[in-house]
């Protein structure tokens, strides 16, 4: 029987400050859950989606109370999947029993979910929002870290001359956009087109979730790509105006659900990219199993703290390569 162990809240400092259209942040709050059975223990990190009201200490005692509730029986990924809602508590329990079914089984996730063994991957690194002087310093300095693909985040209100300024600092850089759902009001065909002429090649979320209908029928030579609108399969109904998703671990709930997003979304045609929240290493390691199925990935959240754990993911030239943190099976 696999019991939960432990649950942990810890705070990591990011490196300077995360800035999106919503506000800054200076660290980032995640929680830590280690399942125990048959001698083997697996860790699971997840970080809240505040904007759906989470917070880590909420997201511990959901892990607790859902294993309390689940008595003799266990804890199990199908159990979790069923029983628990969508979100941070659920996807860090899903990834703790990821990580002790490889160590259990001897063999690493990626063989006993059936994806293919993880090779480095080209990530995104972010730019947060500021002043088109302050962008375009910090994309040439990621350039000069080997980063190959830059992902903007911008806020409604002068996007234009901050995309411009970016492609002055990275001339040769791929640039994705992150409006955070700061294009109400704006006209969106208009925005679109003149970021596609700077180079950008994909527009995520550039209207409020709930709002998709403002898409309709609208042409756009960027693809728009969902993401607080597409956080499980359950969303996908309202997708049609999207030709991308963003899978996040975080809001789907766990590698499982992941995993099931990837599959439906791939058999209706949508195109994937894959994102992440601020966190360590060990919250990024699952969705790493993903990303040869994405054209886009964004896993940079560890890239962006002060600090990440030891055996944390490793970066050259802009690669991320896998760390040791989880799911090896050892």
């Amino acid at each position: 029987m696999v019991r939960l162990d432990s649950v942990a809240v810890e705070r990591w400092p990011v490196a300077g400050a995360f800035t999106i259209s919503r506000g800054a942040k200076t660290h980032v709050d995640v929680v830590v859950c280690t399942v125990l059975g048959d001698r083997h223990a697996g860790r699971g990190e997840a970080t809240p989606i505040y904007y759906h009201g989470e917070d880590a200490e909420g997201c511990a005692e959901a892990i607790r109370a859902y294993a309390e509730s689940a008595g003799a029986g266990g804890l199990s990924r199908a159990r979790v999947n069923a029983e628990m809602p969508r979100g941070a508590a659920r996807n860090a329990l899903d990834c703790a029993l990821w990580d002790w079914e490889a160590k259990q089984r001897g063999a690493p996730v990626w063989q006993l979910a059936g994806l293919p063994e993880p090779s480095p991957l080209p990530t995104a690194f972010t730019i947060s929002i500021s002043e088109p002087a302050r962008m375009e310093a910090d994309a040439r300095a990621a350039v000069a870290r080997g980063f190959t693909l830059l992902k903007c985040k911008l806020g409604g209100e002068g996007d234009t001359a901050r995309i411009a300024a970016v492609r002055e600092g990275a001339p040769d850089a791929r640039l994705i956009v992150d409006a955070n759902e700061s294009w109400n009001g704006h006209d969106i065909a208009a925005e679109a087109k003149a970021l596609a002429t700077l180079g950008v090649e994909l527009i995520e979320q550039p209207i409020r979730h709930g709002e998709e209908a403002q898409l309709a029928g609208l042409r756009s030579p960027a693809p728009f790509c969902a993401d607080e609108s597409c956080q499980d399969r359950a969303d996908m109904p309202r997708l049609a105006d999207f030709p991308v998703i963003n899978i996040k671990l975080d809001k789907a709930g766990g590698l499982t659900e992941g995993i099931a997003l990837a599959n439906l979304a791939q058999q209706q045609g949508k195109r994937l990219m894959l994102g992440c929240m601020l966190s360590t290493s060990l919250g990024i390691a699952p969705a790493f199993l993903l990303g040869s199925r994405a054209e886009w990935v964004d896993l940079d959240g560890a890239l962006l703290l002060a600090r990440d754990r030891e055996g944390g993911l490793i970066v050259r030239d802009g690669l991320l390569h896998p760390g040791a943190l989880w799911g090896l099976g050892r």
